[in-house]
Order: structure tokens, then C-alpha cells, then sequence
């Protein structure tokens, strides 16, 4: 059996709407992200989710408790997190972001690749059917979130994922298994 993964970015945050790369920092939903992470709750309401895994950062974690408000099992993992950007964390999107592929193996300073962080990703994928097989669950997390999703279920390259500018839709489908 199969587990349906629904996929959300967190809501915008106060560094989003500042051009900052928040990475392994807190975060801390804008005004724009608390209505976003309401309207995501409306918008999954009935959508057969069985539970919600969330990445453990407080950005995602405080869009899950807005959105979901105690109706479905909600488990926050750090395999979930953002690609950590060491020393830059918190620095602008501009620095940071320039030119990603230089860090698609080699390490932000003091943090970690993007490969490392997707590879974090494919190990909660590994976990799910164990206690998930034939169920609906939703996955709140980031950008590398995403691209550990995609590189994982649907064998995209992470170069050509790393060299798009990332996307925002109401959600993303995949199944595991």
C-alpha cells in the first residue's frame, strides 16, 4: 500500500517579506502569514488528512497550529527543516541564494549542503509506511522540503531544481510506496 503526501510550504514570514534567508532560524509568521496559514486550514478542511508532519522550525510548526488548531494529529520531525545555511542563516536571500549550485554538495559555511538536506527528507519518506501505509497525510516544511520530495518520488535532478527559482502553489501531491 501506498501513503498520499500532500505537501504545503509554510506562510510567509516576517523574513520573507525583509528578503532574508531565514534557514535554520526560528522564523516567525508576517501578518499576510498568519491569514495564509488560516486559509490553508479552510482549504484542507475535508481533504481526508489523516495526520500532519510538520518540520520542527517555528515558522512551519506555528503555520500548522494556525491551519490545523488541534483537529488532526500534528508530529513535528527536523528531517523536515530548511537546507541550514550555517554562518548565513538569517543573511539576505541575495547572498545566499546567488548561485545555490556552489552548495548542491559543498556545505553552506558551518552548515550543510543541499544535497545533505533533501537527503534528510528521503529519510522521513522511508518511515512513513510503517505507521502511514494507505493514508493521507500532509507535510508542512520549506523549500528543501520540497526538493527532498521531488528528488525522492519523482527522481528530479536537484541540479535543475537548485538552478528554478522555486514556485508557489496551494499544494503539492506525491505518493510513497
Amino acid at each position: 500500500m501506498t501513503v498520499a503526501v500532500v505537501f504545503e510550504t509554510h506562510a510567509t514570514t516576517v523574513d520573507n517579506e525583509r528578503g532574508a534567508a531565514t534557514g535554520w532560524l526560528p522564523g516567525e509568521l508576517s501578518g499576510a502569514g498568519r491569514e495564509q496559514a488560516a486559509e490553508l486550514g479552510r482549504r484542507r478542511l475535508g481533504d481526508g488528512i489523516d495526520a500532519v508532519f510538520t518540520s520542527d522550525l517555528a515558522r512551519a510548526v506555528q503555520t500548522t497550529e494556525l491551519a490545523f488548531a488541534g483537529r488532526l494529529p500534528v508530529l513535528q520531525d527536523w528531517r523536515l527543516r530548511e537546507c541550514d545555511y550555517g554562518d548565513w542563516n538569517g543573511a539576505g536571500r541575495d547572498v545566499v541564494l546567488a548561485d545555490r549550485l556552489v552548495h548542491l554538495d559543498l556545505p553552506y559555511p558551518g552548515g550543510e549542503s543541499w544535497r545533505q538536506a533533501t537527503a534528510r527528507v528521503a529519510g522521513l519518506l522511508a518511515d512513513l509506511p510503517t505507521r502511514w501505509s494507505g493514508r493521507r497525510v500532509l507535510v508542512v516544511g520549506h523549500v528543501a522540503t520540497r526538493y527532498g520530495l521531488e528528488v525522492a518520488l519523482r527522481g528530479r535532478s536537484l541540479e535543475q531544481l537548485l538552478s528554478t527559482e522555486f514556485g508557489w502553489q496551494p499544494g503539492w501531491e506525491y505518493e510513497v510506496g
